[in-house]
């Protein structure tokens, strides 16, 4: 499999992080925040830094991920300013992408109504009526860019997001009719939050071509007393869910990247020394399924 990382997990300092990954023989790059700047918000000078260090260094970029629509309520409206500050964003990404030549581009989906269909009452007294359509033409423009610019989005699995689960994800990409340009970022740790098994649920409902980007960590998750304690990898809930997950997009001729995601610490803040204790498992559970 065709493993990374997320790079600023490890530091923002990204000829540190280049240098943990050519240790470890990481090959792949995300990148979300490089030195004191998101992605996309870099001058053309940082940019050509960044994509020469990475191919002097023989790492290819395999997804930029800003937080593109993170935030967005279904108050907001197409064309509001939160908006349009969100897709004035998104086209600097594109932008990026091009130049490091990133496969992908990470968006984000509204804020999470917690029940958005009901059967036998619910559908009366529970459901968010109107919420699931309504981030529709909020995020329809985000594809008809990616579209003109030759781009394809991943959306994430996120926690507090409308799209929180494969299910959702997947019905995302049929609702809007947009397969081949709109892909699913499972990260399969958030998933846990809604209780959506990876194997095999989660892994059916990204079958034929649905899958664009994986992300991995492990956690633990008490949703009733609203608690995530992220574990060292091996040790939370999916744990033995992880052989599961790296052979079945291989069995659907998944051919994208597996990312780590650092986002582990012992108790001291030291994020890079958390990754160092996770990433060799990282390595011999996903690089050699």
């Amino acid at each position: 499999m065709k493993l990374g990382v997320i790079c600023d997990g490890i530091t923002r300092d990204l000829q540190h992080s280049v240098n943990v990954m050519y240790g470890f023989d990481i090959e792949y790059a995300e990148l979300q925040f490089v030195g004191d700047s998101e992605v996309g918000d870099h001058s053309a000078k940082e940019i050509r830094e960044i994509d020469n260090l990475l191919r002097d260094w023989g790492k290819p970029v395999s997804c930029l991920s800003r937080h593109i629509f993170a935030g967005i309520t279904l108050v907001n409206k197409r064309g509001d300013p939160l908006h349009t500050k969100h897709m004035d964003a998104l086209k600097q990404v594109i932008n990026v992408a091009h130049i490091v030549s990133s496969p992908l581009v990470r968006i984000m989906t509204p804020k999470k109504e917690q029940i958005l269909w009901g059967l036998n009452g619910a559908e009366k007294w529970n459901v968010a009526h109107g919420a699931w359509g309504a981030q529709l033409p909020l995020l329809a423009p985000a594809i008809d860019v990616a579209q003109k610019a030759g781009i394809i989005h991943a959306a994430q699995t996120g926690n507090g997001t409308m799209v929180n689960s494969n299910y959702t994800g997947r019905k995302l990409i049929e609702d809007l009719d947009v397969k081949d340009n709109l892909k699913v970022l499972w990260d399969t740790a958030n998933n846990c939050w809604c209780h959506e098994a990876a194997f095999p649920n989660g892994n059916n409902e990204l079958k034929d071509g649905y899958l664009g980007h994986l992300h991995i960590k492990d956690v633990k998750v008490n949703t009733p007393r609203a608690t995530l304690e992220v574990c060292r990898m091996g040790e939370g809930q999916l744990a033995e869910q992880f052989q599961q997950i790296t052979n079945a997009p291989r069995a659907d001729n998944y051919d994208g990247v597996i990312s780590f995601e650092t986002v582990y610490h012992t108790g001291n803040w030291r994020f890079g020394e958390g990754c160092r204790l996770c990433i060799a498992r990282f390595k011999s559970i996903f690089g050699n399924g």
